[in-house]
């Protein structure tokens, strides 16, 4: 039986989804429920670093990622380790959304956390109530668990192909599908 979509799963885009947006992407679903879905894009990452972009903002090199192409003047946040900011959820064990800005910045400046547990975003990707049952059932996404290992991985280059590639033989195959097959 397929895996279903739900809070902490990731969908990973068929390479033949042709939409700029979401071509070959891995999208942690932060939250999956009747009304809806939120996501985050884990491997686009920019060229900006959080402190270049958000004024007031303390030193920390820790990359902003494109969440998506919903609300793109929205900054949004993802963590591993404890949860050590007040209002953040728990995506999947030791994995947190959202919370304070505030007690993010001050816990920053403090210098106790590393830039490799969190990842920013700019945006969200977004569907609402059915939309992503719909797309599966056109093949536009594959369903997967994940872990924190993947979420924060420092190669998004080659996470849509890694993460495929672990899925067995199958899933391997579509991995290795040239972007343009026209070209091959």
């Amino acid at each position: 039986m397929p895996i279903k979509p739900a809070t902490g799963r990731i969908l990973i885009s068929e390479p033949f989804l042709n939409d700029p947006n979401f071509k070959r992407t891995i999208i942690l679903l932060a939250e999956h429920g009747e009304d809806g879905s939120v996501g985050f894009i884990l491997n686009k990452p920019t060229s900006y670093n959080i402190h270049e972009v958000i004024e007031d903002f303390p030193r920390f090199d820790a990359p902003i990622y494109y969440g998506g192409p919903v609300q793109l003047d929205t900054l949004q946040f993802i963590y591993k380790g404890e949860e050590i900011i007040d209002g953040s959820v728990e995506i999947i064990p030791g994995v947190y959304w959202g919370g304070s800005f505030d007690l993010l910045k001050a816990v920053i400046s403090s210098g106790s956390v590393s830039a490799d547990d969190f990842r920013f975003f700019l945006g969200y990707s977004g569907w609402s109530e059915g939309q992503i049952d719909e797309e599966i059932e056109l093949n536009s996404w594959i369903i997967a668990e994940t872990n924190a290992e993947d979420i924060f991985s420092k190669d998004a280059d080659n996470l849509w192909r890694d993460i495929l590639k672990s899925m067995g033989k199958k899933f391997a195959i579509l991995a290795s599908f040239p972007e343009n097959p026209s070209v091959n």
